[in-house]
């Protein structure tokens, strides 16, 4: 509506002007880069190698490389807070364009926006907002994939037909941190658990932040099958490799995150959540090369634009044909609009 009513201010201004000289068009209040960009840096605040998150992220820097030609950096902070801000000073040095994943170092990145107007900032996976209102941020609808995830795993649990599915009602799940989206996926997971049954008990470890600790993601996973879990959804970055291990290891089962890694583990990952930040990059990227991207705004990625989705193809297939049919049909309900997936409000997931 906002559109349709600049383009007939514009029609009616242009009237008014006829036999006159045209002033000449006003600029955008933010400035852009007179070209394509050539240069694009993927800062990220922890490290690749987790075939998860920053996995997807690189392939769609990676993509862009090969579809643009143009330059790519990749700079890992390695969850070192030191190596934040410096590693800003770096991307903001080369880059025309960086895509960011600032868990930790919001502040510094809103304060280095703020003085370098002419840089393109992308944040991906939270909302920040700077003073000049130039980052623009990607923000994915956790919660109706992983609201899927747990109805997978409520299924799963009460079908005893499958191989070492136990009586008892009760899964699990690993999450890297405590924090809003961590929070947001287990919060979803048990509503989509719960709404197959309410007795169902969620079982949840959190690492503390250890995000690239498989070892003890693997313990805290052990734990959880020890305590009669069948199913364990990992949300945890590299740590979560750490949990589908112990999947195998216990011959049970687990749902990956971010990455299809349904095959890491043949058998025993029944499905996974996808976090699809490759996409997202490609989608702003082209948004920036074709001109219509919008700094300062807030991009909402979830199953409708594939931003997010749950997976369950896989060299070795797990899952009944009617858990697979029902999650279909709710996937679709969801992306009809048919079904509302409660968000995250900030409660406390963790009792």
């Amino acid at each position: 509506m906002y559109k349709g009513f600049r383009i007939l201010v514009s029609l009616l201004f242009g009237l008014v002007l006829v036999g006159c000289t045209l002033a000449p068009a006003a600029q955008p209040a933010t400035e852009q880069p007179a070209a394509q960009p050539k240069r694009v840096v993927y800062l990220i605040n922890g490290a690749l190698g987790d075939n998860a998150f920053y996995d997807s992220g690189k392939a769609g820097i990676d993509a862009l490389a090969a579809n643009y030609g143009v330059e790519t950096r990749t700079i890992e902070a390695n969850f070192d807070a030191g190596k934040y801000e410096p590693s800003l000073q770096a991307a903001v040095s080369y880059a025309d364009v960086i895509f960011v994943i600032s868990y930790g170092f919001e502040d510094q990145l809103k304060a280095i926006a703020d003085k370098n107007p002419d840089k393109i900032f992308v944040n991906l996976d939270t909302v920040v907002q700077n003073s000049a209102n130039t980052i623009t941020s990607v923000d994915f609808i956790e919660e109706e994939s992983a609201y899927l995830a747990g109805v997978v795993a409520g299924m799963l649990t009460l079908d005893t037909s499958v191989p070492n599915i136990n009586p008892e009602k009760i899964v699990g799940v690993v999450g890297g941190d405590v924090d809003p989206v961590v929070n947001s996926f287990i919060f979803a997971y048990e509503n989509g658990a719960k709404s197959v049954d309410p007795e169902i008990v969620v079982l949840k470890k959190s690492l503390g932040g250890a995000w690239d600790d498989a070892a003890k993601g693997k313990q805290a996973a052990l734990q959880l099958y020890d305590q009669g879990a069948d199913v364990v959804f990992q949300v945890a970055a590299a740590a979560g490799i750490g949990v589908l291990q112990a999947a195998r290891e216990r011959n049970l089962y687990a749902i990956g995150v971010d990455t299809n890694q349904n095959d890491l583990e043949p058998g025993h990952v029944v499905a996974s959540d996808i976090k699809d930040v490759g996409k997202a990059i490609q989608d702003v990227y082209k948004s920036i090369v074709e001109g219509t991207y919008q700094p300062g705004a807030v991009l909402q990625y979830g199953l409708a634009s594939g931003g997010v989705d749950l997976v369950t193809e896989a060299k070795v297939k797990v899952l009944p044909e009617a858990i697979e049919q029902r999650v279909m049909e709710l996937r679709q309900q969801i992306i009809d609009g048919t079904l509302k997936i409660e968000l995250y409000d900030g409660r406390d997931v963790w009792q």
